[in-house]
């Protein structure tokens, strides 16, 4: 699987692959991650909503239980109330990488095809997600860059990058050489539909 090359060249800490919830396309994301291989990564994004809290601690329980590291996507102080693993900030919000600095274990940073990779290199982020790597369903990925572009760009960072955007088991191996993978709707092939994930 492409997860097992990706983790081959990965540093300690962080996971092969991650899982990006959204409220819209995995409504019940605990499905997913009770599905998930023991080591991968979550990323909870909540995008506000009110039960975020008791939404995060069910997953931080199933994590711990599936051995997942859990990020709470731009909510440091949540990551923190809670002991997650980290935040995974959007690219808006470096500011915030910066300020929680040495007070979470991993922060990762959303980082898109527009942006300039060089702008990664003053940040203190464990990892960059960057998009769109392949077509996707994402209102906000913008034109697929391709595995090649891709793998040029992981290159020219100075930290570890996940691709995203369209990343599935088919097409992960195409980018796995360089990368780790990140993905909402691709790793709906891990999904436990017919027992109780917690």
């Amino acid at each position: 699987m492409a997860a097992r090359v990706a983790a081959r060249h990965l540093p300690a800490g962080l996971p092969p692959a991650f899982f990006l919830t959204d409220p819209e396309r995995t409504a019940q994301p605990e499905r997913i991650v009770a599905g998930l291989p023991a080591g991968w990564g979550v990323i909870y994004r909540h995008f506000g909503a009110e039960d975020r809290e008791a939404v995060a601690r069910r997953l931080l329980k199933l994590c711990r239980k599936r051995r997942l590291l859990l990020l709470i996507g731009a909510d440091a102080v949540l990551a923190a109330k809670i002991g997650a693993h980290g935040v995974h900030w959007p690219g808006r919000l470096a500011g915030g990488a910066r300020k929680w600095h040495g007070r979470l274990q991993i922060q990762t940073m959303s980082g898109h095809f527009r942006d300039n990779p060089g702008h990664f290199r003053t940040l203190p982020v464990s990892a960059v997600l960057y998009s769109a790597v392949f077509p996707s369903r994402s209102a906000s990925a913008g034109a697929a860059m391709g595995a090649l572009r891709f793998r040029q760009i992981a290159k020219s960072l100075p930290c570890p990058v996940y691709a995203l955007g369209g990343v599935n088991p088919d097409n992960g191996l195409l980018v796995a050489d360089s990368a780790g993978l990140a993905a909402i709707d691709g790793w709906r092939c891990f999904e436990v539909r017919e027992q109780d994930p917690s």
